[in-house]
């Protein structure tokens, strides 16, 4: 049997995550996600008539599966790590290419339907599977063969992250893209060691594994620290004559259970504004992962919004809001209430808590500072960086390759310099460049067998 590994999205930019692993008559997806700043660039198009695949592929925002030319017949499952855009968004777009079915945790399907609910030119005719973590399944390929799947939960910065492991007569493959270890998460279980060294003992052939911040020097910190951080800006820092705002990743559901907690403690109303909150809180909420439901109002549309704010406006110590455009997006709510487009003006002293990092990229840090240029000009008080990351850092990753000791090792989800750097951490474990530890590209494949 020979095995190949194809590096379609995600290994020349950060984001636009495809790999898909070859065998001789089948083949397996793992995942399928947008590459965000074009689309960010592209708003004003979605607002005149939604994203198309025609659209998408033009502005190169979603993977390039359409190069692989024989692979429709191939593949038999198309198989998501999580509910972040750069690894499902791109579903609802390519997986008609295929007759197969998709594979993801109970939140991760809840996403992808609401996404696929969104674009409702989208005709979505591929079966939907729900895998609960730590759990396996099979798939029937050509010739009789079978395949084992298992979905291992790992932590991250949404809810039910799982490094998926794809077995194979050589050894298992595992795709760990993304992950951080997390001993203290605020929601869900810690990662499965005992299992991933069950599977490192039966032999790995190859481990797909990010590579963000490999040239971080750091272990990321658990999300318990990142929950400190909230208590300290929001309980220990004066508030009591200001309205106060946080923005933080919609996706993140423990992150945002301890905003809610904060909340509570310092006796605010605490309302939940904007279509993407209302879209992944839901679908948390549809599987029963939201504890903090009852505390909050969940509010989406524009009527529900002005109303909400008119409220806020007359008695501004009352309210804490909870709201999307962290990342300076044009139209996103914050951007919309520093432009004081919403019936609510800033005041001096409100309070604005940014629970989030900025993107890396040029748009997104120009969008940020403009957005921050418009708050200062209110006179608010802005408190960044109030975060922890969700990605493993360089200490993180040497941790995973020593647990797992893979014959083959491919750094993916980053641009060249990324790739470069934690192949350079395989290189001190005493892997060798070119031969098991693969730097590739956008549209390349690695013959592993």
């Amino acid at each position: 049997m020979t095995i190949k590994l194809h590096t379609v999205g995600g290994y020349s930019e950060v984001g636009k995550n495809m790999t898909i692993v070859e065998f001789n008559d089948d083949a397996f997806i793992f995942d399928s996600g947008l590459h965000l700043p074009p689309i960010v660039e592209m708003e004003e198009e979605q607002k005149k008539g939604g994203y198309t695949e025609k659209k998408l592929r033009r502005i190169g925002a979603i993977p390039n599966d359409i190069a692989l030319k024989g692979m429709e017949k191939k593949v038999r499952a198309i198989l998501i790590s999580h509910a972040h855009l750069d690894h499902v968004g791109a579903v609802p777009y390519t997986a008609h290419r295929y007759k197969a079915e998709v594979a993801a945790t109970p939140f991760t399907i809840e996403v992808l339907k609401a996404l696929i609910r969104d674009q409702e030119k989208i005709k979505f005719r591929n079966k939907l599977r729900t895998v609960s973590p730590n759990s396996s399944f099979t798939i029937k390929g050509k010739k009789n063969k079978n395949y084992k799947i298992e979905f291992l939960n790992i932590t991250h910065s949404t809810l039910q992250a799982a490094l998926i492991v794809l077995h194979t007569p050589q050894g298992a493959i595992i795709y760990a893209n993304d992950f951080k270890f997390d001993n203290y998460p605020i929601l869900g279980k810690k990662p499965n060691y005992k299992r991933l060294k069950e599977i490192a003992n039966q032999g790995i052939l190859a481990l797909v594994v990010e590579s963000l911040y490999a040239d971080y020097e750091r272990k990321t910190p658990s999300e318990k620290i990142a929950r400190g951080l909230l208590e300290d800006v929001l309980l220990t820092t004066p508030n009591e004559d200001a309205c106060i705002v946080v923005t933080t990743f919609s996706s993140h559901i423990a992150r945002l259970k301890s905003i809610v907690d904060c909340g509570k403690q310092l006796g605010r109303e605490i309302l939940f504004l904007g279509r993407s909150l209302h879209k992944y809180v839901s679908a948390a909420n549809r599987v029963k992962l939201v504890p903090f439901m009852k505390d909050i109002k969940l509010l989406s549309y524009r009527n529900q919004l002005e109303r909400a704010l008119k409220k806020v406006s007359k008695d501004r110590t009352k309210y804490m809001i909870v709201c999307t455009g962290h990342q300076g997006e044009p139209g996103a709510i914050l951007d919309r209430l520093a432009r004081g487009v919403l019936p609510f003006k800033f005041q001096s002293r409100d309070h604005v808590i940014f629970s989030s990092s900025t993107i890396p990229s040029p748009i997104t840090i120009a969008n940020k500072k403009q957005l921050e240029k418009k708050l200062k000009a209110h006179g608010v008080r802005i408190f960044t960086d109030v975060h922890v990351s969700g990605h493993c850092g360089r200490e993180d990753l040497r941790d995973m390759i020593e647990m797992l000791q893979p014959q083959h090792i491919i750094p993916a989800h980053g641009d060249l310099p990324k790739l470069s750097a934690l192949a350079e951490l395989a290189t001190e474990l005493g892997y060798k460049l070119g031969k098991d530890v693969h730097i590739s590209q956008n549209g390349r494949k690695i013959n592993l067998v």
